[in-house]
């Protein structure tokens, strides 16, 4: 946990100012359902000065891309964490239903992740962290494959389309496309997933 202690002038001095400036964005982000808070807002939040938070972020679009970043290792943990406590054969199901999940849990989150921050203005974290998630899942994709796994590129084919499932059904629920149905929507995507029909 980072330290902090009390400067003369009653302002915080943080020991890891990036981490902070983070988690108060993630909470101001699900406060207020967007992104529409200032980074003079959040170094207020926090306890420090405007400039402090300029020494981390030269602008509010590099803290969007930060709290992105992280979105994606949330993510990611989320589904490992899932997968790990699967039943064996269980575990690309799993890790779909806490895709699905995680969209729920915090949508402004996963709308920042997905939609606010278009591919061709990320960063070099935001682009290795939204990598690294679908490598995660391409692996979970091998992982799971009957008999011996197919060659590079028909292992990634497959990923596409189970992120694509996943993230569709996310994204329809999340804009209400699918409220007609009146199913409690993760109830949906788990059957929409296992191929209950």
């Amino acid at each position: 946990m980072p330290s902090s202690k009390k400067t003369p002038t009653g302002r915080y001095h943080h020991g890891d100012l990036r981490r902070a400036l983070v988690e108060e964005g993630l909470t101001l982000l699900a406060e207020s359902g967007d992104s529409g808070f200032s980074l003079r807002e959040l170094a207020r939040r926090v306890g420090v000065t405007a400039n402090a938070s300029y020494r981390h972020f030269a602008n509010k679009e590099a803290l969007l891309q930060a709290l992105a970043s992280e979105g994606f290792r949330r993510l990611s943990a989320a589904q490992h964490e899932a997968e790990a406590g699967a039943a064996d054969g269980e575990q690309l199901l799993a890790a779909g239903r806490s895709y699905v999940r995680f969209a729920h849990q915090h949508p402004a989150l996963f709308g920042l992740m997905f939609s606010v921050i278009p591919p061709q203005r990320r960063g070099d974290e935001l682009s290795e962290a939204s990598r690294a998630s679908f490598e995660a899942l391409r692996q979970a994709v091998a992982r799971g494959w009957p008999g011996a796994a197919p060659e590079p590129a028909r292992v990634t084919r497959a990923a596409v389309r189970a992120w694509a499932l996943v993230h569709g059904l996310s994204q329809l629920s999340l804009d209400g496309q699918l409220d007609w149905l009146e199913e409690d929507p993760l109830d949906l995507a788990q059957s929409v997933l296992a191929g209950a029909v």
